[in-house]
């Protein structure tokens, strides 16, 4: 083997793992939302979250990367660390499906079709059909999928790359005298998991010791031991993505590890325990592409086995290991390690910007209740909401630019951008509430009062108030258009209810009725309640905007006011009648 080899092993393993990245982060944008989905599915039931790590790893093609998800999702106190346990079990059987891909390098027949399942034969087909699609069609799915396609391709024709070049190998005595090192399983431990643990990939390891199996040289005596270093060795990258999270999120990444520790001192003991014994006929054999896979996935599906009726114990062995005591950490509104996986963060997103949905409706109506009976405990909760709306405000405009920047599909890039306007109305819309109770404090504090009929008017401004608001929230939490739809006739009722009081208030100011201090006061609720039916409406056609995307929200406004459609004048009537001030 020569430096030319060396370089063609170098450039084998770099294929090898863009084609991995490639392909991983193309298969994360089909699954797109159903990552979310089957999230909100996890239950107590420790095989459904198996069956779930193992979908989503297959999913995203990384053990990993589902470990730095679970680290993320428990450090934002979206998970419970007895959720992740059985999905880090189900993640290391899911990532076996790699070495079976790749262990079609080792086929060989004189048939036609069983040699096209060779990667140097199918490889290039699968290319070219993945670039045809990348050019050829216009939707974005489609091009993800050829994207897919080109990355298999790649990664398939690193694995070539590394075949040839460690073949010479077999022939050259200084590596048959180096192999007789790893004789020691101890030692093939150790150095299964440093070079997994160096270039952060177990698929990587596993495909390089496949290529090296095809020399002839590698015996199952050496592998055994090694694939299962290459198992620990990937709980590198999770140690690393628990640097700077609280102790609950340290915990997966510590179930992560005493999973393939103890796996891997079980099944080791097991196996030269039974071979004293048996002395098994084939462990000095040569060991082949398709062998090396089926020993990756027995490992991981009889530790499973072993494991699974003890996830208790590993959560409380992770508890002892980073105890408790003294724990006053708070979890994080949105972890970064999420952006990894673009259509989680952004699922993830959007049920934080629901949280403020309700937070700013909650706000509002309990500063409508508390108008004209004004009492500090209802001006300190409404504050402490604001107070709350604001923060998650910020942090969650940060996260969303930062999740912006990234790589994302059409549609979580109009909800970004959706999510981005949103949380501006929503925490305004909490602004304006603050004002409405400020202004009500003062007038108490001024020893001034509404007579009883414009009392009457604010009642029924606020009831409509009341549930342009609650519209809107359910509108956007179950991102209904039929509701949102229902916002701007509504809106409009809205913005004729404060002429009409503003009116009613000349009047009584001319007749000696009211007081022109009143009229501030008064002026500045409208203003409020004003605004707060506009955020509505704001939110209300973003909710439009996802659902058509070519729309532009001034233009659907003044179509939709100037067509004056039926179901917008049926809307609009209905609301004015049900919302009518009493007469003077």
């Amino acid at each position: 083997m020569n430096i030319f080899s060396i370089c063609t092993l170098c450039g084998g393993l770099a294929f090898f793992l863009f084609g991995m990245h490639v392909m991983s982060q193309s298969l994360e944008k089909i699954a797109g939302g159903k990552l979310e989905a089957t999230l909100k599915k996890m239950t107590s039931n420790p095989f459904k979250s198996l069956a779930l790590g193992a979908g989503i790893t297959i999913a995203v093609q990384s053990s990993s990367a589902m470990t730095v998800m679970l680290v993320g999702l428990v450090n934002s106190g979206i998970m419970q660390l007895e959720q992740t346990v059985g999905v880090i079990m189900g993640s290391n059987v899911g990532t076996t499906l790699t070495a079976w891909l790749l262990s079609t390098a080792g086929i060989k027949s004189d048939n036609i079709f069983i040699s096209m399942l060779k990667p140097e034969n199918f490889a290039p087909i699968v290319a070219l059909a993945g670039i045809i699609m990348i050019m050829m069609s216009k939707k974005k799915k489609r091009q993800d999928i050829g994207t897919i396609m080109v990355g298999f391709a790649v990664l398939m024709y690193g694995m070539e790359l590394m075949k040839e070049a460690v073949s010479p190998l077999a022939e050259t005595e200084g590596f048959t005298k180096l192999l007789t090192a790893f004789e020691n399983p101890l030692l093939s431990v150790v150095f299964g998991a440093l070079f997994t643990g160096v270039i952060q990939s177990s698929a990587a390891s596993v495909g390089i010791l496949q290529a090296l199996s095809l020399t002839g040289a590698i015996s199952y005596k050496m592998a055994i031991p090694i694939i299962m270093g290459q198992n620990i060795g990937t709980c590198v990258t999770a140690l690393l993505s628990s640097i700077g999270v609280n102790k609950n999120a340290k915990r997966v990444t510590v179930v992560h590890m005493l999973f393939n520790f103890i796996g891997t001192i079980v099944c080791l003991t097991i196996f030269y325990g039974l071979n004293a014994v048996i002395h098994f006929s084939f462990v000095d054999k040569s060991i082949g592409a398709v062998e090396i896979a089926a020993v990756h996935s027995i490992f991981n599906i009889v530790t499973t086995l072993i494991l699974l009726p003890f996830t208790d114990h590993l959560v409380k062995l992770a508890n002892r290991i980073i105890p408790k005591a003294n724990e006053n950490e708070k979890s994080v509104l949105l972890d970064n390690r999420l952006i990894s996986t673009p259509p989680l963060a952004v699922s993830q997103c959007r049920e934080r910007t629901i949280e403020m949905a309700v937070g700013a409706k909650d706000a509002l109506l309990e500063s409508l209740k508390a108008m004209f009976d004004i009492n500090e405990k209802a001006i300190q909760s409404v504050e402490d909401k604001e107070q709350m709306l604001d923060e998650m405000e910020d942090k969650l405009s940060t996260f969303l630019l930062e999740l912006s920047s990234v790589s994302l599909t059409d549609h979580d890039s109009r909800i970004v951008t959706e999510l981005l306007h949103c949380i501006s109305d929503f925490e305004r819309i909490s602004d304006h509430a603050i004002n409405m109770i400020e202004t009500g404090r003062e007038m108490k504090q001024s020893g001034q009062e509404f007579s009883l009929n414009a009392k009457a008017d604010f009642a029924t401004l606020f009831a409509a108030l009341t549930e342009i608001s609650e519209m809107t929230v359910k509108a956007f939490s179950a991102e209904d258009t039929e509701i949102a739809f229902n916002v701007e006739p509504l809106e409009e009722v809205i913005d004729d209810l404060t002429k009409t009081i503003r009116d009613k208030h000349i009047a009584r100011l001319r007749k000696g009725e009211c007081s022109p201090e009143l009229g501030v006061y008064l002026s500045d609720l409208l203003i409020n309640c004003e605004r707060v039916s506009d955020h509505c409406s704001n939110i209300a056609v973003s909710i439009i905007q996802i659902s058509k995307s070519s729309m532009n929200s001034h233009d659907y406004l003044s179509g939709l006011k100037a067509e004056l459609s039926p179901k917008f004048i049926e809307c609009y009537t209905s609301y004015g009648q049900k919302y009518r001030l009493a007469e003077e």
